[in-house]
């Protein structure tokens, strides 16, 4: 790759980190009188829930209009994706990978858990809880949480801090870094260990494959199984509980 085609790359990439930044700021728009009594005349919500339900909406907006000018930034530069040295992994060995993955971030998921029980933290993110709070008033909210976010989340923490550290760095250093950096945007500083785990094993996979497809699927099934169970807890106990002992 020649040098003008490194700078070019890396100008998308931070063109991308920007768009991404710019959707993690974008919602003080709906606090702005005009745009909030339009969300208010189609959202039929009142009080509390009002404000929730346009948080979702405007998430959900957000994360598509983010999701298609990283796109139009991206086809604009064919380099883009060209940061191993290789062969790619196959499409459907890349999607067998992102199944695989999905089942080994619940599984790495599950010792940070422990690891956290040990050292006194207790079970619940704070950051799940307030979305799937927004996904039951607006439901809307799963295209960001479950399908647009994930494929922004991939695009910047994998291809563009990860991917920028793996070609001067060893991948230790680029999953570990990219991970905590990861887990740090989160701001549940109270489960860090949970998203670094998942943020490296996302890496891994991407590292793996080389094509990021396969974190996005594992990304997306491990937020989507979360919200299915999360959001459908009741009706398991239910079930559960009527299962004979």
């Amino acid at each position: 790759m020649s040098t003008t085609t490194k700078i070019q790359t890396q100008k998308t990439a931070f063109y991308v980190l920007l768009t991404y930044i710019g959707f993690q700021l974008s919602g003080f728009i709906v606090l702005i009188p005009p745009v909030r009594k339009v969300f208010l005349h189609f959202i039929n919500k009142d009080g509390a829930e009002a404000g929730i339900a346009i948080a979702g909406w405007w998430s959900a907006i957000s994360a598509i209009i983010a999701f298609i000018v990283c796109i139009i930034l991206i086809n604009k530069n064919k380099n883009f994706w060209n940061i191993f040295k290789g062969e790619k992994a196959s499409i459907p060995v890349s999607i067998g990978w992102g199944i695989i993955g999905f089942f080994l971030v619940y599984l790495g998921q599950s010792i940070g858990a422990m690891i956290e029980l040990a050292l006194g933290i207790d079970f619940g993110s704070e950051n799940t809880e307030t979305i799937l709070l927004v996904t039951e008033i607006a439901p809307i909210m799963i295209l960001a949480s479950v399908f647009f976010g994930p494929i922004l989340e991939e695009l910047v923490f994998r291809r563009v801090v990860f991917g920028s550290l793996i070609q001067t760095q060893s991948f230790w250093v680029a999953g570990i870094v990219s991970s905590i950096v990861f887990a740090v945007i989160h701001l549940d500083f109270t489960h860090i260990i949970l998203y670094t785990i998942s943020g490296f094993i996302f890496a891994f996979l991407y590292y793996k494959t080389k094509r990021l497809l396969t974190s996005i699927i594992a990304h997306m099934m491990l937020n989507g199984f979360v919200t299915l169970v999360q959001m459908n807890a009741d009706k398991l106990q239910q079930i559960m509980d009527q299962v004979p002992k």
